[in-house]
């Protein structure tokens, strides 16, 4: 077996062949900036493919520092080996929305630490950090079929909390983790909803655009329909 530094090294000279600057500097236009080849999500999916799954060499590619080199890495790790330390690691070196959210969908929702892990980030100050507690809040309201009303009401006052943060990075994953989980099932809609007219009452304009988007959502004719 090669080992993970060169497997490594193989994979970067692949992504670099790939290269598009034409992409790279469409990415600009939404945030994504830094280190990067220009290689879109669905390409880097057929790759992660190819590769399988690997622990040692996802740590590998995540310590070589590029947009492609991270996502990637997100995308072959085994979520029962990741560890805490791992996940604060990781989430700590988070310098755009993507990768934030690429982890968080990837990989971070799969592991036993991610509830804990939502609320804990949820109640940090970095920008990126606090995003990802509310990314994974809302992932894992699409994903976790066998959880329960109270595995995600616990996320309200975290939530709540958050609605006054005026960073459009953390208002918008906020909104998107209480439409998910209003969008579960009739009784989570019905307490999601509360929530968010709770939210429209505060005197902050980032608490009154999340409760706006929420509501236009959750009360929607094609949700209410869907929730019958």
């Amino acid at each position: 077996m090669m080992a993970p530094a060169r497997r490594c090294s193989n994979i970067v000279a692949r992504l670099e062949s790939l290269r598009s600057e034409e992409n790279v500097d469409g990415m600009k236009r939404y945030g994504v900036t830094g280190r990067a080849y220009g290689i879109r999500i669905p390409d880097l999916r057929a790759i992660a493919r190819d590769i399988g799954s690997d622990h040692d060499l996802a740590m590998a590619l995540w310590n070589h520092p590029a947009r492609e080199t991270r996502i990637l890495a997100s995308m072959i790790d085994e979520p029962e080996a990741v560890t805490r330390y791992q996940m604060e690691r990781w989430v700590s070196s988070f310098d755009t929305w993507e990768i934030c959210d690429q982890c968080c969908m990837n990989l971070f929702r799969k592991t036993c630490e991610a509830p804990a892990m939502a609320l804990l980030w949820s109640q940090q100050e970095g920008q990126y950090v606090r995003r990802a507690g509310y990314v994974l809040m809302a992932t894992l309201a699409v994903h976790r079929k066998d959880a329960d009303e109270v595995f995600f009401t616990r996320f309200f006052p975290a939530i709540m909390q958050g609605a006054d943060d005026e960073r459009r990075h953390v208002k918008q994953a906020v909104s998107w983790a209480l439409r998910q989980i209003g969008k579960r099932d009739r009784e989570l809609n019905e307490a999601a909803i509360s929530v968010a007219r709770d939210i429209m009452r505060r005197d902050s304009p980032a608490a009154r655009w999340i409760a706006r988007d929420v509501l236009r959502e959750l009360t929607s004719e094609k949700v209410q329909q869907r929730l019958l």
